[in-house]
């Protein structure tokens, strides 16, 4: 259990009878400053993924305010480090939430991190959109798998599809394109993780693969000898890691090491440049990600040539282009408050942003960009890419749709 002085609570309890008055807070030629807080690890193993994001969401914020998308609004950026730790997360949405001119927070990363923050959002009415997380819990709630679905949060939304969406993919792109018949499947036991490798199991199984093992490991894990002798008594034609690269880099590597041919697959959290760092022999190893690579989006070709040239020192990463959607997905919820108003933000904004991100539609990076009735992304595009030649090939792309939640 997670505790928070009294001091902290109260006051994050109590803002959302405040909202965020703009007039507040002026900032030049009479401009109102709208804060958009953003969480994210921006240091540790998984900074390469976080500092994507932050500097994703910067460059948003930065052309927003530069085109003035919003009149008479200046926004800016509040990012803050979670560390990928849920309880950073917890008191990241805590000290952002008694901010009053923050009226959006862009992330986290982290499936994990997110629960601990949603609770903070939903009770200061303060909307929180994350370009990564995928466990379908955080929109669908906890008996989703029974198919009763119900929103649990209604200030939480993401750009990215869910794990029940992407490891069912995995399990047919792994089934019908890797022509594997047998599946080893490790998990890191944490939420991410674990959910990933579920539905890539029930995907797989009910194409006719067969399960031919089953491992839990830490994500803290690096040496995997034990896992190893396993996976090679098992003789799988593949390997899928439900976590993410710090570890699943490593494990790669010692499995070849260790005479095991069976490609390594995993999902997004596998997906960056440092999984190919950390892994000598990453190639032919597979991952899937959300939405299609914006390299091959006409819609991205502004994003890329702005990141660009704003100099940033990180790549964009694979959460680049749905985070600059969220982040400009917030831009547009405030525009049509600040519209809705006269051109000025009421006393309850943070409620009717929260509100308004229902309706918010316009074509982003990744393309159309909009929610359904749980605040997930209508976009399931997802994507398979392999090592090749020491970096990511884009091999397959297409929308997956595994149930209808109509």
């Amino acid at each position: 259990m997670l505790i928070l002085t009294t001091a902290v609570t109260t006051g994050a309890l109590t803002l959302s009878a405040c909202g965020s008055r703009g007039d507040d807070n002026q900032s030049g030629e009479g401009k109102s400053t709208v804060v958009i807080g953003l969480d994210a690890p921006t240091t540790g193993e998984l900074s390469a993924l976080g500092l994507g994001i932050r500097n994703s969401a910067q460059l948003a914020v930065n052309t927003a305010n530069k085109t003035n998308e919003v009149k008479g609004v200046t926004f800016k950026l509040e990012a803050l480090d979670d560390k990928a730790l849920p309880n950073v997360g917890q008191q990241n949405a805590t000290k952002l939430a008694g901010d009053k001119d923050v009226l959006g927070v862009i992330g986290p990363l982290n499936s994990g991190v997110a629960q601990s923050m949603q609770q903070v959002s939903k009770q200061n009415n303060l909307t929180l959109i994350s370009p990564a997380n995928t466990t379908p819990d955080l929109t669908q709630g906890k008996d989703w798998k029974q198919n009763k679905r119900v929103r649990p949060f209604p200030t939480y939304f993401r750009t990215a599809t869910t794990d029940e969406v992407q490891g069912a993919f995995d399990g047919q792109y792994a089934w019908e394109k890797m022509k594997a018949k047998k599946a080893y499947v490790i998990d890191d036991q944490k939420t991410y993780g674990v959910g990933l490798a579920s539905s890539f199991k029930d995907q797989f199984a009910k194409l006719g693969g067969k399960i031919v093992g089953t491992e839990h490991v830490s994500p803290d894990d690096r040496d995997f000898k034990a896992v190893v002798s396993k996976v090679k008594s098992a003789k799988p034609d593949m390997v899928f890691y439900g976590g993410e690269y710090p570890a699943s880099g490593p494990l790669s590597q010692q499995l070849k090491d260790g005479g095991v041919t069976a490609p390594v697959m995993g999902g997004d959290g596998m997906y960056s440049s440092d999984y190919i760092k950390l892994n000598k022999k990453a190639q032919g190893d597979y991952a899937s990600s959300v939405g299609k690579p914006v390299e091959e989006l006409p819609s991205a070709k502004k994003f890329i040539a702005d990141y660009k040239a704003a100099g940033f020192k990180e790549g964009y990463e694979a959460y680049g282009g749905s985070t600059y959607d969220a982040t400009w997905a917030v831009v547009q919820a405030v525009k049509k408050v600040v519209e809705a108003g006269g051109g000025k933000l009421p006393d309850d904004a943070r409620k009717k942003v929260a509100d308004a991100m229902n309706k918010v539609t316009f074509d982003g990076v990744t393309g159309p960009v909009a929610f359904d009735k749980y605040g997930d992304t209508t976009n399931t595009m997802i994507t398979a890419y392999q090592v090749e030649k020491g970096a990511w090939a884009s091999r397959f792309s297409a929308e997956f749709k595994k149930f209808d939640k109509s």
